[in-house]
């Protein structure tokens, strides 16, 4: 295996573990206000099916040449309609999800693009690294 190869599988390895851990904290800041809060078991199996299916799903569909609005929309649809039917989010919990789900992943993509120059998490959203533009 080259050392490319594994940068990049490790690479999109730490992309999965921030994205696990920060979709898992959203689901737990939305429902936090709830008397009886959600199973953990139940936020990791939903985190893990939109997570890690959604990236794995994602990454798997564009390397099989599969047009970009099936490997974006399927992970996106599951990321839209799975946790709020599993969790039946109310009117308010349900725009909170909304927001931070969006807003996730292109913070995500920002914090490694400009701190590492890592570009793959959203590589059609250029981001200039710190490294660059300090060079």
């Amino acid at each position: 295996m080259s050392t490319s190869l594994v940068s990049v599988a490790g690479r999109f390895s730490v992309f999965i573990a921030v994205s696990l851990i920060t979709f898992i904290a959203i689901l737990y800041c939305v429902t936090r206000h709830r008397t009886q809060r959600p199973r953990t078991l139940t936020v990791m199996a939903v985190a893990s099916v939109v997570v890690v299916g959604g990236m794995v799903f994602a990454k798997l569909g564009n390397n099989a040449g599969l047009a970009w609005w099936i490997y974006y929309t399927v992970p996106a649809l599951t990321t839209l309609l799975l946790p709020p039917i599993v969790f039946k989010f109310h009117r308010k919990e349900l725009l909170q999800y909304l927001v931070l789900a969006f807003l996730s992943s292109p913070v995500i993509h920002v914090v490694f693009s400009f701190l590492f120059d890592w570009h793959e998490y959203m590589p059609f959203i250029r981001v200039p690294s710190l490294q660059s533009l300090l060079a």
